[in-house]
């Protein structure tokens, strides 16, 4: 982990990516105004605030060892976080087929 100004700058891309692919297929879809579309980018705005909420207040902010590892299980959370929101619009897409 390069530092917490990092990772608080790769939760917003990383989510605004998501919430940006929403947007072109509702674009490409005009169509299809899901609610589903709705909910995966209300879910990806919560997500976004719950990462930068536990990044802002770390465990065991005494022992480098748990920070560290603390960070280490954000990120991780974030990228399995940010995998399944595709995968749920990637699934819009499959039923729209």
């Amino acid at each position: 982990m390069a530092s917490v100004r990092e990772l608080k700058k790769d939760i917003d891309y990383l989510i605004f990516e998501v919430i940006s692919d929403c947007f072109v297929y509702s674009g490409v879809h005009p169509e299809n105004k899901s609610d589903e579309l709705s909910t995966i980018m209300s879910d990806a705005v919560n997500f976004r605030n719950d990462l930068i909420a536990r990044v802002n207040n770390p465990d065991g902010k005494d022992n480098p060892k748990i920070v560290k590892a603390y960070y280490k299980t954000v990120e991780k959370d974030l990228m399995t976080g940010v995998d399944k929101l595709f995968i749920r619009l990637s699934a819009l897409t499959e039923k729209k087929k």
